[in-house]
């Protein structure tokens, strides 16, 4: 879609004219998200998730916004969130205050294009790179987070998805996992444990919250899969952490959460989309759950365990 599309608020009011502009009709749209056309009106109608422009005729029309939000939709559906329960979801964030063609911006293109490529030393390469001229917080609240937002986004439902995913996430796990080992090695005292409580094999941004607290000096002990009842009790047990931080970016079973911190003493903190999705739930076990407490994405993850004085 073209800059001056973008910037115009509404399509040419002749139907033509505006696909000859770059709107795009809801076949279009089916074809690029991978929803059907029958599925979007329904969106549309019954929830109010989209309100593509309309011509006089009545014909639909969408623009890259559009699109975006859609991908959005099948992201939090892909997490297990009714479709009923998304509309809040979309709406919370508020808009981003980068500039564009931001080095951040640059930065993030010229992963993606090497992502896109498997070029692998190409991708270790400008990320040794950046590591090199940003300190670890905005490294990931400018670079990486938006980055795996932007990735997920342009997964849905693309030939070949499926490879850039198991090709970044195993070089991503592979480059986190080896500097909180080298870090964990120069490190004493109690680790904070970090336990991916989704069904996911990888959570990126779990990952990320590891390498922000290892970068305040502070041990990490990850445990990339989720604990059943007892079992993470035991973990606590015999690691005796400083706190444990719990990761999802799906549905959890809100209803099991005091079965599962029953007689963990160390403060807990439950992170990731979950938050979001179960947020009336989980503030109150807040007020329930001794030392439990809260966080969105790993940026604030590591501010929640900064002000319990434990980084």
């Amino acid at each position: 879609m073209n800059d001056d599309l973008i910037m115009s608020n509404t399509p040419d009011t002749d139907y033509s004219q505006a696909l000859a502009q770059g709107w795009l009709p809801i076949r279009d749209v089916s074809r690029i998200t991978g929803v059907n056309a029958v599925t979007l009106r329904a969106w549309e109608r019954r929830y109010g998730l989209i309100v593509p422009h309309r011509t006089a005729k009545g014909h639909r029309l969408f623009s890259t916004e559009h699109i975006q939000r859609i991908q959005q939709i099948v992201l939090w559906l892909n997490r297990g969130v009714a479709v009923s329960q998304i509309k809040p979801l979309l709406d919370a964030p508020g808009p981003s205050d980068e500039a564009p063609g931001s080095d951040w911006q640059v930065w993030r293109h010229t992963l993606i294009e090497a992502i896109s490529e498997l070029a692998e030393r190409r991708l270790d390469d400008c990320f040794n790179q950046v590591m090199s001229l940003y300190p670890t917080r905005p490294l990931c609240e400018r670079l990486l987070m938006p980055l795996l937002d932007e990735l997920e986004q342009r997964w849905q439902g693309q030939f070949g998805a499926q490879l850039e995913r198991v090709f970044f996430h195993t070089w991503l796990r592979s480059k986190l996992g080896a500097r909180i080992y080298h870090n964990n090695r120069s490190l004493k005292g109690e680790p904070v444990l970090l336990v991916n409580h989704s069904d996911l094999p990888f959570e990126p941004q779990l990952w990320l919250t590891a390498l922000l607290i290892s970068s305040s000096h502070c041990p990490v002990e990850m445990f990339d899969a989720p604990l059943p009842v007892g079992e993470l009790g035991l973990a606590v047990e015999r690691l005796e952490p400083r706190a444990v931080v719990l990761y999802s970016s799906k549905t959890i079973n809100t209803q099991a959460l005091n079965k599962l911190l029953n007689g963990i003493e160390c403060p807990t903190l439950i992170a990731g989309p979950a938050v979001r999705i179960h947020y009336d739930v989980l503030s109150v076990s807040t007020t329930e759950i001794a030392g439990l407490c809260l966080a969105n994405d790993p940026v604030e993850a590591h501010l929640r365990l900064n002000q319990l004085g434990l980084l």
